[in-house]
């Protein structure tokens, strides 16, 4: 089956992102066919990735000098001293800008390889290979990367779009069930915010979709894509209506960071207890009607889905998680922006709220257990 195509393009580059099966024992060729070449490489490469699948892409490349750096991908080795080890690799190697930074692994990976593209003598060519469907619908396309810290999610980093994004449907396979469930929390995001029509495509196969069936799994992610790519053009660097992808993501990187990035609860988990969460503040302020909500409840309450606040937190937390929402990069004032919903497939609308309004929602939401 020929991959499928799709051209992004925003005003510091245009490249393709090619969905398929069977990709990597061909990336060399896919590069190349693409106009992408270099006389070294780096890979920046998630340890968990299965031994055969490395073997088969790095032995495509032929003629090339090919370095590599492993590292265990979790949101606290998400961090400037990751960047740093990745920097002096290429430093000690002597890359130039002409040469390539190829990243195998999920957001996380994508995330640091593409900062360290970024920092490295003001840009050398990325190549992203996302591994997961969490970063396949998501965090490889638009050119966001970037750090954790202390003080909260994705707080340092930088705008730099990829070479190529190389999305093999191959890779989901090797993932444990609740990684699928965290990258179709993104690809429900999508539909909702933008296409209702994809939203009942979903609605009615979502069960054949994680269990990864084709071609619904391959149009899922493609028109996921599609979606944020439209998003990404028009707005490159989240000026404007770029913000509409962070519905329920105020809540979801709060949800992260106060549990300390653990994996308890990862982040495709978060975005889905995000949504509950705008559906419901969107719900309570009257911004959204009752029987679209009771749709997308039961959508959202599937039994693979993350039920309960509860399950996470306590109402000894909440003053936590409202620390951290303040810290989201929307935000300018004492008070948190969030993005809510009008009706399935949007329009979204940005608001601000107080503390106190929104640490009201979260009490009343633990005590009640309706979220």
């Amino acid at each position: 089956m020929k991959p499928i195509k799709l051209f992004i393009e925003t005003k510091s580059e245009r490249y393709p992102i090619l969905i398929g099966r069977n990709l990597i024992s061909r990336l060399s060729n896919l590069l190349k066919k693409n106009s992408i070449t270099f006389k070294k490489c780096l890979f920046v490469i998630d340890k968990s990735i299965p031994r055969k699948n490395l073997i088969k892409m790095i032995d495509s490349f032929e003629n090339i000098d090919v370095h590599k750096f492993e590292f265990y991908a979790n949101e606290k080795n998400k961090n400037q001293k990751t960047v740093n080890n990745i920097l002096n690799i290429l430093l000690n190697k002597n890359f130039s800008r002409n040469d390539c930074l190829i990243s195998i692994g999920g957001g996380i990976t994508g995330d640091i390889s593409g900062f360290a593209a970024s920092l490295f003598k003001r840009g050398l060519k990325f190549v992203n290979v996302p591994t997961t469907l969490l970063a396949q619908v998501d965090s490889s396309i638009g050119g966001k990367t970037g750090v954790n810290t202390k003080h909260g999610k994705n707080l340092i980093g930088s705008f730099y779009q990829p070479k190529i994004v190389v999305s093999d449907v191959e890779f989901l396979n090797t993932l444990p069930f609740r990684e699928i469930i965290c990258g179709y929390g993104e690809i429900l995001k999508h539909s909702i915010i933008a296409n209702k029509k994809f939203y009942l495509f979903l609605n009615r196969n979502v069960d054949n979709i994680l269990k990864l069936k084709s071609p619904l799994i391959e149009k899922s992610i493609y028109e996921s894509c599609k979606i944020k790519k439209l998003v990404v053009e028009k707005d490159e660097r989240e000026m404007g209506m770029r913000k509409i992808l962070n519905f329920g993501h105020t809540f979801a990187h709060a949800y992260e960071a106060s549990l300390n990035f653990s994996r308890k609860l990862n982040h495709g988990e978060a975005v889905i207890l995000g949504i509950k969460s705008a559906f419901n503040f969107s719900l309570e302020r009257k911004i959204f009607k009752k029987k679209e909500f009771d749709q997308i409840l039961s959508h959202l309450n599937k039994s693979d889905f993350p039920q309960s606040l509860k399950s996470y937190f306590s109402l000894s937390d909440v003053n936590k998680i409202i620390s951290f929402m303040l810290r989201d990069k929307k935000n300018n004032s004492d008070k948190i922006k969030l993005m809510l919903i009008k009706k399935i497939g949007g329009p979204i609308v940005e608001k601000e709220f107080s503390q106190q309004i929104i640490g009201k929602f979260l009490k009343k939401s633990l005590i009640n257990n309706n979220l």
